[in-house]
């Protein structure tokens, strides 16, 4: 399985190198050249521990299956999660049920990849980076750093820093980030939101002369963003696990569709759903659920994605979010992978703050996502 970027179809990378690096060289994100298609009845009657091993070892082909074994291991078993069930399922009744996803060490779903990450990242570094130390930039507008500086805390061969806004996360969450322990790790407050944040890690990423000078002296830049494919796959696990829950529980039948209803702010987490279902997971629709920064129920529900309006800082700030940048995967894989097509889309919201897609890229994401917002009441 190769990898390659959004903004240039033509190149090819294997996954411990799209891991090291994180993002391509010319500002694209990472996707496989293609999906594997797997059988859901074997995710039934499983741990999670394997339920993750089948997926990983379909896209992560350079990794010895003992490789697979010793992170799936390390991230998901010792006690790191409440009884070693990470992702447990709740029906609460009727035709719902809630998939828990805070039972990791900082109480935020992002544990579910950022446990596994570093130990991704340490097998991709001795891979590929030729001993280098990785640098891992991240932007958060809260749930992301400290679970990012939890899974990287004195993990060899890497250093974290980590940006967000000064009033643009919990107090919780600050808290947790500011006494952050560990020799690699380093946070940083900036004035301004998560998109400025991102938007400042992204031109980081993209500056020769800063990637000349870490050269030099034997480290190379990496994310812990869900803009590292290496933090996005382990969040397709879960949403199989789930699934084989209900069937396991014989609240559904298997080959019966269901629906996920997921919270959304970077595109991340609702687009390893999309990844799901194209494996052969039975989905039916992807419900895109936002906040009063309501800018990706507006995409869905009319193809133009606008970020030039008012930010709101909201009661979930972790969704306080105006640049969604796993959608730019999605669109990809969307609109026959013309990566000229991609990059001109981001370079008009990048120059002027939206563009529109095209009819049939609109029509293929109304097929299988539907969008609507929380305004701060509801929300309460």
């Amino acid at each position: 399985m190769l990898y390659k970027s959004t903004r240039d179809s033509a190149l090819r990378l294997t996954a411990a190198e799209a891991i090291a690096s994180g993002i391509s060289r010319e500002g694209g994100l990472l996707v496989p050249e293609s999906l594997p298609k797997v059988d859901v009845a074997d995710f039934l009657g499983k741990p999670y521990t394997e339920r993750a091993k089948t997926v990983l070892r379909r896209f992560l082909t350079d990794f010895s299956e003992e490789e697979i074994d010793g992170c799936v291991r390390a991230a998901y078993t010792g006690g790191r999660f409440e009884g070693d069930a990470p992702a447990p399922v709740r029906v609460l009744g009727g035709h719902t049920a809630l998939l828990e996803l805070w039972h990791g060490p900082t109480c935020a779903f992002k544990d579910m990849a950022l446990q596994l990450l570093p130990h991704l990242m340490t097998a991709s570094l001795r891979k590929a980076a030729q001993g280098e130390t990785a640098v891992i930039l991240t932007a958060t507008s809260g749930d992301t750093g400290k679970a990012a500086l939890e899974g990287f805390r004195d993990v060899p061969d890497t250093k974290i820093v980590v940006f967000y806004p000064e009033n643009g996360v919990s107090a919780m969450q600050k808290r947790q980030m500011t006494t952050q322990e560990g020799e690699n790790v380093c946070v940083c407050a900036i004035e301004g939101n998560f998109d400025d944040a991102q938007t400042g890690v992204k031109r980081i990423f993209g500056d020769d002369a800063v990637r000349a000078a870490l050269s030099e002296n034997g480290m190379r830049f990496s994310s812990a963003n869900s803009i590292n494919w290496g933090r996005l796959l382990p969040q397709i696990v879960y949403y199989f696990s789930a699934y084989a829950d209900l069937v396991d529980a014989g609240k559904i039948r298997l080959g019966e569709p269901v629906n996920f209803a997921v919270p959304t702010g970077n595109f991340g987490n609702i687009l390893a759903g999309w990844y799901a279902k194209q494996m052969g997971l039975p989905v039916g629709k992807l419900l895109c659920a936002s906040n009063k920064n309501k800018v990706l129920t507006d995409f869905i529900r009319t193809g133009v994605y606008d970020r030039r309006r008012e930010f709101f800082t909201t009661s979930s700030p972790s969704m306080d979010i105006l640049v969604s940048s796993n959608l730019e995967r999605l669109l990809y894989h969307l609109c026959g992978e013309d990566s000229e097509k991609i990059s001109a889309w981001m370079k008009d919201l990048n120059e002027s703050g939206m563009y529109r897609v095209d009819g049939d890229t609109l029509a293929a994401v109304q097929e299988m996502f539907w969008a609507d917002f929380c305004d701060e009441a509801e929300t309460a």
